[in-house]
């Protein structure tokens, strides 16, 4: 008797879990981009006081081959923020090094995925419209 009351009491406690403590959401990049990153990114030109989100995502198409391994570098940069790893070091000195922003590992990877794909390939891949070559009037 003993046994069957101590079962019930231990799946009475284990039903009493939340729900969304036994199933993570995942978290939506594009939210989280605009309730911690917004404030200094927009996501076309002109910039704030950081760069666009557009240019960025075109510069990290242009240095990373694929999704994975661009996301993979965004997330190790917000997690320590380092000029040295900086995909573009004319934004860190225009605009300075980015200040640590405190995401959870949910919230880097939704970000710097929504991130990934905010790639727009008219913007030139990281030079703006045109892919950095200068074009000349009445050509």
């Amino acid at each position: 008797m003993k046994k069957v009351l101590y079962v019930f009491m231990l799946s009475g406690i284990v039903s009493g879990v939340h729900p969304a403590v036994a199933t993570a959401v995942t978290p939506d990049g594009r939210a989280v981009f605009d309730r911690n990153c917004s404030v200094c990114h927009s996501i076309n030109p002109p910039p704030k006081s950081a760069p666009p989100v557009a240019s960025l995502s075109s510069r990290y198409h242009e240095k990373f081959a694929t999704k994975a391994e661009g996301v993979a570098h965004m997330a190790a940069f917000l997690k320590k923020p380092d000029k040295n790893k900086a995909v573009d070091s004319q934004a860190v000195t225009r605009f300075g090094l980015m200040p640590l922003i405190a995401l959870t590992d949910a919230e880097l990877k939704a970000v710097t995925g929504w991130f990934w794909d905010q790639y727009n390939p008219a913007m030139g891949r990281g030079r703006g419209m045109g892919g950095g070559q200068r074009r000349l009037m009445n050509q």
